[in-house]
């Protein structure tokens, strides 16, 4: 499934592309996120606690940065494994772009799921999925500057 957004965000891209690097920040931002751990520059481990319907389990797993181009953006790939509950998978492409004073952060999420959590139906993981997004970058704008959304597209 893909999920496209773009939030405009009222912080220089500077700050907004460390933001994106800020475990902190990220852990902060991540919807159901237990832990997160840096492992190295580009690598991080996770716990995340996710319902989908009416599936509930925690994930572990790990976060990979790559393509990392600053201040402009990078790719995020994840992989975690909810036990009984199947596995979750997939990345994001995230560009940022200034915008009068401000930046745009436009994101492009590829993501596939496995196991229990998939025999819920494509229609309702698709409305979780853009839901977690949504709420993820959404929380991440408004930890770094005023946002609202300005665009989301499937």
């Amino acid at each position: 499934m893909e999920i496209k957004g773009e939030y405009k965000i009222a912080a220089a891209r500077e700050k907004v592309f460390a933001a994106l690097n800020d475990q902190a920040v990220l852990q902060a931002c991540i919807p159901g996120c237990e832990s997160l751990e840096k492992l190295s520059d580009n690598e991080m481990t996770a716990k995340v606690r996710l319902r989908i319907g009416p599936v509930s389990a925690a994930f572990s797993g790990k976060v990979i940065l790559s393509d990392i181009d600053p201040p402009n953006g990078y790719k995020i790939t994840g992989e975690g494994q909810g036990g009984v509950a199947g596995f979750a998978k997939g990345g994001a492409v995230v560009r940022l772009a200034d915008d009068d004073g401000a930046t745009v952060l436009t994101y492009d999420v590829d993501a596939q799921v496995g196991g229990k959590i998939a025999q819920v139906g494509a229609r309702l993981i698709t409305g979780t999925a853009r839901k977690l997004a949504d709420q993820f970058f959404g929380k991440f704008a408004e930890s770094v500057g005023a946002a609202a959304p300005v665009d989301t597209a499937e």
